[in-house]
């Protein structure tokens, strides 16, 4: 057996995971590396190679990595050499490595069909690395075409293409409602349905279903078209490999304010959902650390 198969096998071991077949039923809670991204690239106080000693420190053993956070450091250090201090950083610090968010890689809803090609080929090298870290996925987007219809079938097959090459590392691409024509459930749904690869899947995500905004080149601008999130969760959990556990900011009594998270969470369990909740803090009001933790024990007083 090669080094890099019992690598694989070994860390998927100790994350409790496989590629297909149950989990066993417990609390999971993960944190995504974007609920620190203003520490990591605003403020800069956090160098994203310590995301793991830091998810460590704060009561966390399990993490998603978000590529953005690593353009910086890519545009100077080769993707393994990358990949090589993360997989130890994260083996020092006692966590598993759940996925991998990329972002940035091109169009593949685009109706052009060489931008599509280009976009698979541009998360090849995620694919690669979500491999060798261990992780079960990648997380896609599916931008480009804003007819229905036609992004449908974009797409549909795109990610058909990606799943047949990622099969063979065994990683899943998974998508997530962010934003546009992926926030309308139902439109993701059919492309699960088109797809039905084993690999392919979705990432819902408690609080990312605007679909139109006053300022579509505003990631903070005001929505003014957002699908219903409940309705949407249910349409989206029978395909889920993972969930991001939003949260903006909250009450006296410590409940999201705009996300109702006892409900949705009820809706994660009649899916009989057992995989990791994912942390993602995004609030503006309250800091990073204080908003990751108050999400944690909304997580933990519903699961």
């Amino acid at each position: 057996m090669k080094r890099r198969d019992f690598n694989h096998i070994v860390a998927l071991g100790t994350l409790g995971l496989a590629f297909s077949g149950p989990q066993i039923a417990r609390k999971k809670i993960s944190l995504a590396q974007w609920s620190l991204h203003r520490a990591i690239k605003i403020n800069q106080t956090l160098s994203p190679f310590d995301f793991s000693l830091k998810a460590r420190e704060i009561g966390f053993d399990a993490v998603e990595y978000v590529s953005s956070l690593y353009w910086n450091e890519l545009e100077t250090k080769p993707i393994k050499k990358v990949t090589k201090r993360l997989l130890n950083n994260s083996k020092n610090n006692g966590i598993k490595n759940l996925l991998i968010m990329v972002d940035g890689e091109g169009d593949l809803a685009s109706k052009n069909k060489n931008k599509r090609q280009k976009s698979i080929d541009n998360h090849k090298k995620w694919i690669e690395m979500a491999y060798e870290l261990g992780c079960h996925s990648i997380r896609v987007n599916l931008n480009g075409e804003k007819n229905k219809d036609k992004w449908i079938e974009y797409s549909s097959k795109s990610l058909t293409q990606l799943c047949l090459i990622a099969k063979k590392d065994k990683i899943n691409i998974i998508v997530e409602n962010h934003g546009g024509l992926s926030s309308n459930a139902s439109y993701l749904a059919k492309v699960m349905k088109n797809v039905n690869l084993d690999n392919c899947g979705t990432l819902p995500d408690f609080g990312n279903f605007c679909i139109e905004k006053i300022d579509p080149e505003n990631y903070f601008s005001q929505c003014i078209n957002e699908y219903d999130k409940y309705q949407g969760m249910k349409e989206l959990m029978p395909y889920a490999k993972a969930v991001s556990a939003k949260s903006y900011d909250f009450n006296s009594n410590g409940e999201e304010k705009t996300i109702d998270f006892e409900r949705i969470i009820d809706i994660t369990k009649e899916f009989n959902y057992d995989g990791y909740y994912g942390i993602e803090y995004e609030g503006l009001i309250t800091g990073e650390y204080e908003g990751i933790n108050k999400t944690k024990t909304l997580l933990e007083r519903y699961l």
